[in-house]
């Protein structure tokens, strides 16, 4: 027992010496994120997709070119990180962090490591989360966008020490801060120490309020579980996209538990909107649009 305290110990401290480093913002040399786009699109086949809300058929090139909406009915479908930048940001104008973490699995979970490894390679991202500084409409900002095609973008220790990161920088350079949520909530393969990310972000961001930064936070779906209850809640202003859902259990769990139906579009964007929770209903299409009219109202 004491000598795996001691190998835990001495990842911790690995990690911990990792963050003093890369407090700045990692290397922050800009990424070609559409030229990386122009080669994954290269090996897509041209395939024609359902709509799962209208049923219409459409190619999937007409998809990416619609930021990944349905032509139709205007349902929104995942939308990969690297566009949402591209889509978001002016052109060029964006800088990835780049951290370089020691491999974390605390719990030595059987299967995790080989997961990470396959899901990296088929989303060309570290962890479930991309972050860096951009500027949109000329106006600079430390922007984070999470990814539920990596472990349902579920957050664990790298996840967490990663936003955090992000909302320190955008702190000492005294940027505004926006963050796309996407999540199934804490990663079980890491136990408590998932858990305490709740915890850790939270502070981060209150830390950066308290100093006058403006903190936007833009539901996707779906956003649920510990990410919910922690950084994804605490927006200054808090925006979603059409019928995200958002909520800490879902509501099938919630029905099972109370014993009761819950009402025609409870957790949906719409419903929260309603009720004073999300303070914009933003389609995509309006993505950079509303966040620059934000950034302009709020600029210092």
């Amino acid at each position: 027992m004491d000598n795996l305290l001691e190998k835990r110990k001495g990842k911790f401290e690995k990690l911990r010496v990792l963050r003093e480093q890369q407090r700045n913002g990692g290397n922050d040399a800009a990424s070609d994120l559409a030229a990386d786009i122009r080669e994954k699109e290269k090996t897509m086949p041209e395939l024609f997709v359902e709509c799962p809300a209208c049923h219409k058929e459409f190619t999937k090139r007409h998809l990416r070119d619609n930021l990944y909406v349905c032509p139709e009915c205007g349902y929104h479908y995942g939308m990969p990180p690297e566009k949402r930048i591209v889509a978001l940001c002016d052109e060029g104008s964006f800088k990835r962090f780049r951290y370089h973490f020691p491999e974390i699995d605390p719990l030595e979970f059987e299967g995790y490591r080989e997961k990470k490894a396959d899901l990296r390679e088929k989303t060309r991202q570290d962890e479930a989360v991309l972050t860096g500084v951009g500027k949109i409409e000329g106006k600079k900002a430390v922007i984070a966008v999470m990814n539920s095609k990596f472990l349902m973008g579920s957050m664990g220790i790298q996840l967490g020490e990663t936003v955090t990161l992000a909302v320190e920088y955008a702190e000492k350079h005294n940027l505004p801060l926006i963050i796309f949520t996407a999540s199934g909530g804490a990663r079980m393969q890491e136990g408590i120490l998932s858990l305490m990310q709740m915890a850790k972000t939270s502070t981060a961001i209150e830390r950066f309020q308290k100093k006058g930064g403006l903190y936007i936070a833009y539901f996707t779906h779906p956003t649920t579980g510990g990410v919910s209850a922690s950084f994804a809640g605490l927006g200054d202003i808090t925006l979603a996209e059409p019928k995200a859902l958002v909520g800490f259990a879902g509501p099938r769990v919630i029905e099972q538990t109370i014993g009761q139906k819950l009402p025609e579009g409870f957790q949906r964007s719409e419903y929260l909107e309603e009720h004073g929770f999300v303070d914009q209903i933003v389609p995509r299409s309006k993505m950079r649009q509303v966040i620059s009219q934000i950034l302009t109202l709020h600029q210092k």
